[in-house]
């Protein structure tokens, strides 16, 4: 085997792995975007449009293949958020932990002056 060949065939995998990572995404995070209201689960901060590319579908689980229809494995996190879960869970992995974490749930309610919001 050449290793032009060789390259060409590892080309051909990578490109198919990534065309399916992209298809199962997009299929997830359609579904999670239409589910959950634009804000971060974490920092609260609220996306639209323009900044959504910015927000992405946290796997509860960490198993990117578990996505029930209800999006319960799901969350919506900003990059910063969603990269820090990703490391607090690969040292978990790694280090181990001698402590229970249990991260709180977001309090802001962006909807909670909505209808006087609506009056103006």
């Amino acid at each position: 085997m050449t290793v032009q060949a060789g390259q060409s065939k590892l080309d051909k995998v990578l490109a198919d792995a990534r065309d399916y990572k992209a298809k199962r995404e997009k299929g997830y995070r359609e579904q999670a975007l239409k589910l959950y209201p634009w804000v971060c689960g974490r920092c609260t901060r609220e996306f639209t449009h323009k900044n959504l590319s910015e927000l992405t579908v946290h796997h509860r689980d960490h198993n990117h293949d578990n996505n029930p229809p209800d999006g319960s494995n799901w969350e919506l996190l900003c990059l910063y958020c969603h990269d820090n879960e990703h490391s607090r869970f690969e040292e978990l992995i790694r280090y181990g932990s001698t402590t229970e974490t249990k991260v709180e749930a977001a309090t802001y309610n962006p909807f909670a002056d909505l209808k006087a919001m609506l009056k103006k």
